[in-house]
């Protein structure tokens, strides 16, 4: 897999969780470390997602924002 975006966190299915449109997708990418994604049923499907599966979470953002209280 080649892709451009610079920021691709390999990782674990942790969790699925099916609606009737999307489907939301938790990885593990370290220990206590998760990123959970919204993504189309029909894209889950395509992937063959399942738990325990190795993925990439692949973070394409133009910008990052960091906010403190």
């Amino acid at each position: 897999m080649q892709v451009s975006a610079r920021n691709a966190l390999k990782g674990t299915v942790k969790n699925i969780i099916v609606g009737s449109v999307n489907t939301e997708v938790t990885i593990e990418v370290a220990p206590g470390v998760e990123v959970t994604a919204i993504i189309t049923k029909s894209s889950a499907e395509n992937l063959k997602l399942t738990e325990g599966k190795e993925v990439y979470a692949i973070v394409k953002s133009s910008d990052v924002i960091i906010a403190v209280d």
